[in-house]
């Protein structure tokens, strides 16, 4: 009967060590989930402030003969960009944050 214990394992197979690159890459990752995490809430709030300019437009046009108010329809142009923006960085369509890391267009 041989004892367990006091056979040789054979050789050691020691891992390999990290790549140094990876690292970098893992940290870029973290920082776009907090990014992400970032615009996402931003993203809720411009849709709650797209409700309360819609409901503000639409009384605007009640009251004025049907005609939307200028500056509230250029600023709903501007969101809508925005949220574009940020629609394409949170699915990785574009590593271009929006605003506030960028201009606003």
């Amino acid at each position: 009967m041989t004892d367990i214990s006091s056979q040789d394992p054979g050789p050691r197979v020691q891992p390999e060590p990290k790549s140094k690159s990876a690292n970098p890459e893992r940290k870029a990752l973290w920082m776009r989930l907090l990014y992400m995490v970032l615009i996402a809430i931003l993203i809720g709030l411009a849709q709650t402030v797209l409700h309360v300019m819609t409901l503000v437009q639409f009384i605007v046009m009640l009251t004025g003969k049907g005609r939307p108010n200028e500056q509230i329809a250029n600023f709903g142009k501007s969101l809508g960009a925005w949220q574009a923006k940020a629609a394409e960085f949170q699915t990785a369509s574009s590593e271009d944050k929006p605003w506030p890391w960028l201009p606003l267009n």
